[in-house]
């Protein structure tokens, strides 16, 4: 079979389905796509929202609760306990098919009438503001920790079998970390940035095996580094202790200096480690993952997000330990044979079009359905009504396809519309990977919530906090800071109103501050964590060159308008194998052409930095 070209349904752009896909399509029993890989991708993130919580009462025991969930949405909520008891049985909401309405129009009916569940939680304990986790302990302000195993997890997202993490971003088997960013290994580090096994350090980037390190890049199996310079370990501690981190103005120094450091410094094209024939950014231990974004542990996947031990999939987000899953967006693991899952729990099979299913097998258009099989919009059949229906919905489906307001067609084979989503497109992962102004969202057929100012009744300016932690006063534990970006105004360039306009100490991370000597943040949780994702590369790909030129590389192209040009040409410390002539070898890669980078490929990068 040979390659068909196709034109993208909503961005009109081109995009190539390859043999590999159409046999995959023809195992999953499904057609292939008519949006490209990145707008299926925007589509699904379009219908999760992890970290806009909200205070409301749950539907059937009435007590306060946090949920995901705004109160102008029609469909009840309920709190855990009541969610999970016997005292409601999902297939009560169940309906007949009707084949004088489109199947999305139907399910829209059914899905705003079946009670959903406040937060997504397996396992949790002591976590009522940790939302889409699993198996942790003492998780606060934190999201997308599906690994299992983590404890004491605030302000942190994509955390797995982690301990002790302040506000950190996609790391795992971690401990006693603060702002880490795409790490791995680390303990007592703080400020790293794609760094792996390193123990008591401040500011690295791309660094492996090093202890006691600071303010360093492209460091290997390092001690005492400081700048990238040697010390013996006195004269380390002592340029450490001149840097002053527990000071705010001297972090804040520090920080700058850290960021002109990695503008600098040699950068991989992908952070693609132990993996064969793959493709994308931040993979490990893979075979065959193609256009894929932090996953490790995978085999056969295709245009995939957040996931791990995961097989033979394709378009899948935030999903662990299942095989031959297809568009799939939240939660869950070993499931099998699912296609077009919103938010799954655990062990699905042969499922199309659920929701917040599990322990089920056979199931079409359900939602909240548990130990369950053969229901169809939570009607319960036999097996033959089952099997015999099915294939006729699918007909009715082409035959009758939804069409949204911009025109674009929904036939069977589509997610879910995004139009239909129950989120605003700003409080959901999509403006944080894909952003988004309220009219381009709104001409692009997103919702979009309007977020109501809110007063918190502020008692202090961030500019009145003490400048060291070590002059901070328990006092500060009843304070309510004001953000520094709302003080400043400048929220809404910055985040696009993510900003909740002020936030609290709290006493288990003012004690971490004490014990680590960090100075107290002067912005809220949010808006720290959307300074956190400018830390990394955009979860796309662009065919580039390597930069290598033979004694250097080359200068990085000029900068794009409103980017400071930070880059400068890197000087090559030993000979590659190309000699003195340019570098031959094209690759994916993460970094826009656009960057000012320095960007080498495999070999090249090994050979300076191994």
């Amino acid at each position: 079979m040979n390659p068909e070209t196709k034109t993208c349904q909503n961005c009109k752009s081109e995009f190539v389905i390859e043999p590999d896909d159409f046999s995959f399509y023809e195992k999953m029993q499904v057609p292939s796509p008519t949006w490209c890989p990145e707008c299926r991708l925007v589509r699904r993130l379009s219908w999760r929202n992890e970290r806009f919580l909200y205070k409301r009462k749950c539907a059937s025991c009435n007590k306060e609760i946090i949920a995901m969930y705004h109160e102008e949405e029609s469909f009840p909520v309920y709190c855990r306990d009541c969610w999970y008891a016997d005292k409601w049985d999902p297939r009560s909401y169940g309906v007949e098919y009707d084949f004088s309405k489109p199947f999305f129009f139907q399910w829209k009916e059914l899905f705003n009438r079946v009670p959903r569940l406040a937060l997504w939680q397996v396992d949790m304990t002591d976590s009522p503001y940790a939302n889409i986790a699993r198996q942790c302990k003492n998780a606060y302000l934190s999201y997308s920790l599906v690994g299992g195993g983590g404890e004491n997890v605030f302000y942190s997202k994509g955390i797995d079998t982690s301990s002790n993490i302040f506000d950190c971003l996609n790391i795992n088997d971690c401990e006693s970390c603060y702002e880490n960013v795409h790490d791995a290994g680390n303990s007592n580090s703080h400020f790293c940035v794609e760094s792996r096994n390193c123990i008591d350090s401040w500011f690295l980037f791309d660094c492996r095996n090093c202890q006691e390190c600071a303010l360093s890049v492209n460091l290997r199996n390092k001690k005492y580094v400081l700048k990238n310079q040697q010390y013996d370990k006195e004269g380390y501690y002592r340029k450490l202790e001149e840097l002053n981190l527990g000071s705010y103005e001297s972090k804040e120094k520090a920080e700058g200096e850290f960021a002109h450091l990695v503008s600098r410094a040699l950068h991989k094209y992908a952070d693609i480690v132990k993996a064969t024939e793959s493709s994308g950014n931040y993979i490990a231990n893979a075979k065959r993952a193609i256009s894929c974004f932090n996953v490790y542990n995978v085999e056969d996947i295709k245009n995939c997000f957040r996931v791990f031990d995961l097989k033979d999939s394709h378009d899948v987000t935030y999903h662990i330990r299942s095989e031959l899953v297809y568009e799939y967006l939240t939660g869950g693991m070993s499931s099998q044979r699912i296609r077009f899952t919103m938010a799954g729990l655990d062990a699905i099979r042969d499922t199309d079009y659920i929701d917040y299913c599990g322990a089920s097998s056979n199931l079409f258009g359900c939602i909240g359905i548990r130990n369950g099989e053969y229901c169809i919009l939570n009607k319960q059949y036999t097996k033959a009504e089952y099997e015999a229906l099915v294939p006729k919905i699918k007909e009715h489906m082409n035959a009758m396809p939804y069409i949204d307001a911009s025109g674009k067609v929904y036939k069977y084979g589509e997610f879910f519309p995004p139009e239909l989503s129950s989120f605003g497109y700003n409080e959901t992962t999509a403006q944080e990977h894909f952003p988004l102004r309220r009219e381009e969202a709104r001409e692009q057929g997103y919702r979009w919530r309007e977020r109501n100012k809110t007063q918190y009744g502020s008692t202090m300016s961030p500019d009145k906090l003490p400048d060291h932690i070590k002059n901070v006063q328990d006092s500060v534990l009843r304070e309510t800071i004001v953000c520094r970006h709302h003080e400043q105004g400048e929220h809404r360039a910055k985040c696009e109103a993510s900003c909740t306009t002020a936030f609290k100490i709290t006493p288990m991370e003012l004690q971490f501050y004490r014990d680590k000597e960090i100075p107290l943040p002067r912005l809220c949780p949010n808006c720290r964590h959307f300074e956190r994702l400018q830390k990394i590369a955009p979860y796309k790909l662009w065919h580039r060159k390597c930069q290598c030129a033979g004694a250097q590389s080359e200068n990085p192209p000029p900068a794009r308008a409103g980017m400071a040009q930070t880059g400068g040409v890197y000087k090559n410390v030993v000979s590659h194998s190309h000699g003195t002539g340019k570098c031959p070898n094209e690759f994916e890669t993460s970094y826009d052409p656009e960057r000012p980078e320095v960007v080498y490929c495999e070999q090249c990068y090994q050979a300076e930095v191994v």
